[in-house]
């Protein structure tokens, strides 16, 4: 009798811990879809920001709202058209390295923090008004 009882404590253990990673899994999943859903609806672009480019703008304290994500993406379409790969646009104060063919920004800076004058890998520029 004590090993069918140990059977089915083990049996409902090993249940309860499969439950238990199954519903952990659907958590990450629920949060993944809903940052990106959250960020998706709070840009309302289809431009992304590379990872670099978000510490890039923290850290030198740039804001972007979403009058200046549909001002960046609009340059990035008009950059398209003409045929860029990878752009410098130029926008109020600040300057930022693109990929066109992804939609993304892969670095930020302002006026201020940049070091130098002489931007590399790129094959564009657009001013953005």
């Amino acid at each position: 009798m004590n090993n069918r009882i140990n059977r089915n404590y083990i049996k409902r253990l090993n249940q309860l811990n499969a439950n238990k990673k199954v519903q952990r899994n659907a958590n990450k999943n629920s949060k993944n879809g809903f940052e990106n859903i959250l960020n998706k609806e709070i840009n309302n672009t289809n431009v992304k920001i590379s990872a670099h480019a978000q510490k890039r703008l923290n850290q030198r304290d740039l804001n972007l709202d979403n009058k200046d994500m549909k001002a960046l993406e609009k340059a990035m379409d008009k950059a398209k058209n003409k045929g860029a790969r990878e752009s410098l646009l130029l926008y109020k104060d600040m300057a930022f390295i693109t990929s066109i063919k992804n939609k993304t920004i892969i670095t930020a800076m302002d006026k201020k923090n940049s070091k130098s004058d002489v931007f590399t890998n790129i094959d564009s520029a657009v001013i953005v008004d």
